[in-house]
């Protein structure tokens, strides 16, 4: 049984930052990708950020050069950091992680979410 856990949201003025750290509770044979996703009220979710197995990373234009994600040493934790924020970032955001069990099959994985609100 695989966890996400998601910690490090909350409140937080524009121009502030924040990080999001998802730690990764169970075993897998080995995780292909883990990202960040996020929902804002009334919209879908998006991909915000995501790191592959080879550490290739894919981030959302608007967060570009505000956001970073990366890697734990144990490799099982994320972490985003998120600069500069807006209160356009503000949103549920998602922990995300695609992988391989034991017999080949693909699975994916989901946080709970954690809030982030951007608001002077």
């Amino acid at each position: 049984q695989v966890q996400l856990v998601e910690t490090g949201g909350g409140p937080v003025q524009p121009g502030g930052s924040l990080r999001l750290d998802c730690e990764v509770r169970g075993t897998l044979a080995w995780i292909d990708l883990m990202a960040w996703y996020r929902q804002a009220p009334g919209k879908e979710r998006e991909l915000v950020a995501s790191i592959s197995k080879d550490d290739k990373i894919n981030m959302e234009d608007s967060v570009k050069g505000r956001f970073t994600i990366s890697r734990g040493d144990a490799r099982n934790t994320i972490f985003m950091q998120m600069n500069s924020l807006k209160p356009e970032d503000t949103a549920n955001y998602y922990c995300n992680l695609v992988g391989r069990d034991y017999v080949g099959g693909r699975r994916t994985f989901w946080g709970r979410g954690i809030q982030v609100t951007v608001s002077s």
